[in-house]
C-alpha cells in the first residue's frame, strides 16, 4: 500500500502544472456527450436499417475524447458510411434523411452540439473529488489549465462554477484557430503547456478517455493520470496512463 501511495503522490506533486481534460474529469458532462451522440446517431441510422444500430460501446470505441467532427467521421467510418463535409453553419435543426441538407459531417456535428447545449443549459455539478484535487493543486502553487476537444468548454466551466480557476483553456475553438490536430495527438496539451510558460515535462495530463491518455502518452509530459469513468482501467493503462484512479480524490 505504501508503494502505491508513493506512486500516486509522485505522479503529480513534483510537477509544476496540471493539465485537465474537462468532460469526465472535472465535470460529469461526458455522460451528457454520450447521451447526445446516442440520440444523434440513433436518429440518423433509423433511415438505414441495413446498417448496424448505435451501441453503447461505440462511444468509447469511436467518439470519446475526440473533436466533434472527428467523432462524426470515425463513427460513420465504422459503419462504412461516407458523407460530404458540408459547412460549419449547416442548420443543426435539420432532421435525418439522405436528401436533407443536415446529412453532412458538419451538419451532424452541429445537431449533436445543439442536443448537448440543451441539456447543459440546466446547469452542471462538477465532481466533488475533482474539485478537491484542483483546490489542493492550487494550494501547492501548481498552475492549471483545461485542455478539451469540446468547443463548449468555456460554457461548461461557467455552468459548473469553475471558470474562475482557469485562465488557460485550450478547447476545440482554440485548436481550430491554431491549426492544432485533436487528440490522440498531444498538440493541444503541448500548446497549453507553452501558454503556461512551461515545458511539457513539467506538466501532468489528467484524462478519462483513451484518446486523451494516448495524447498525453505521445508527448513528453511529466505523467499521465487516467480517471476511469467507464473506459476501463486496463484500457487506460494500455493507452499509456502512468496510473489510473476512479476519482481524483484518491490522489490526496
Amino acid at each position: 500500500m505504501t508503494d502505491v501511495l508513493t506512486t500516486q503522490n509522485s505522479a503529480w506533486t513534483s510537477a509544476a502544472a496540471i493539465l485537465f481534460d474537462l468532460d469526465g474529469v472535472l465535470t460529469p458532462t461526458a455522460t451528457v456527450h454520450e447521451q447526445a451522440w446516442k440520440e444523434l446517431f440513433e436518429d440518423f441510422l433509423a433511415s438505414r436499417p441495413e446498417v448496424p444500430g448505435y451501441r453503447e460501446e461505440d462511444y468509447f470505441d469511436h467518439i470519446d475524447g475526440k473533436p466533434r467532427f472527428d467523432g462524426v467521421r470515425d463513427f460513420l467510418a465504422s459503419r462504412g458510411i461516407v458523407l460530404p463535409e458540408g459547412s460549419e453553419d449547416t442548420d443543426a435543426t435539420t432532421g435525418a434523411g439522405d436528401k436533407q441538407a443536415g446529412n453532412t459531417v458538419q451538419g451532424l456535428g452541429n445537431r449533436k452540439n445543439q442536443v448537448f447545449n440543451d441539456i447543459v443549459g440546466a446547469g452542471v455539478e462538477p465532481f466533488a473529488g475533482s474539485v478537491r484535487f484542483l483546490e489542493a493543486a492550487l494550494e501547492r502553487g501548481l498552475k492549471v489549465a483545461v485542455v478539451s476537444s469540446s468547443r463548449n468548454a468555456p460554457a461548461v466551466l461557467k455552468a459548473a462554477g469553475l471558470n474562475g480557476h482557469f485562465e488557460i483553456v485550450v478547447d476545440g475553438v482554440v485548436a481550430a484557430a491554431e491549426g492544432l490536430p485533436g487528440k490522440p495527438s498531444p498538440a493541444t496539451y503541448t500548446y497549453a503547456a507553452q501558454l503556461l510558460g512551461l515545458r511539457s515535462e513539467e506538466c501532468v495530463v489528467v484524462e478519462d478517455a483513451v484518446s486523451g491518455v494516448q495524447a498525453g502518452s505521445a508527448g513528453s509530459f511529466h505523467s499521465v493520470i487516467g480517471v476511469d469513468r467507464g473506459a476501463g482501467r486496463q484500457a487506460l493503462l494500455d493507452a499509456g496512463a502512468t496510473l489510473v484512479v476512479n476519482d481524483l480524490q484518491e490522489l490526496l
